[in-house]
């Protein structure tokens, strides 16, 4: 089980990105297609934002226990909790495999 502090930051950084997200993108444009004046500019404005804003820093935990690894995208949840659930038929349409 993961420390609440760290499953309270990653909710932090998610909530960052999601504030900054359209000014990031507009500035990246400008820095990526701009005359270099302009670009300059915007990049030292991009590089204004809070550095929790950037969408690489966020990193998947399980909705249950907050592991980070080991993490199912379709569930949300990790590869330890998704096998308890499955096996107790708490997910529906999955069951364990048998040949």
């Amino acid at each position: 089980m993961a420390k609440e502090s760290m499953k309270a930051r990653e909710v932090k950084r998610a909530k960052l990105v999601a504030k900054y997200a359209e000014k990031r993108a507009a500035l990246k444009k400008i820095v990526n297609t701009g005359e270099p004046v302009e670009a300059y500019k915007a990049a030292q404005k991009l590089q204004a934002i809070p550095r929790n804003a950037n969408p690489i820093r966020l990193h998947n935990r399980c909705k249950l226990t907050g592991r980070p690894k080991g993490y199912i995208r379709l569930f949300g949840i990790s590869r330890i909790q998704f096998r308890e659930m499955a096996s107790s038929g708490l997910i529906p349409g999955v069951k364990k495999a048998s040949w």
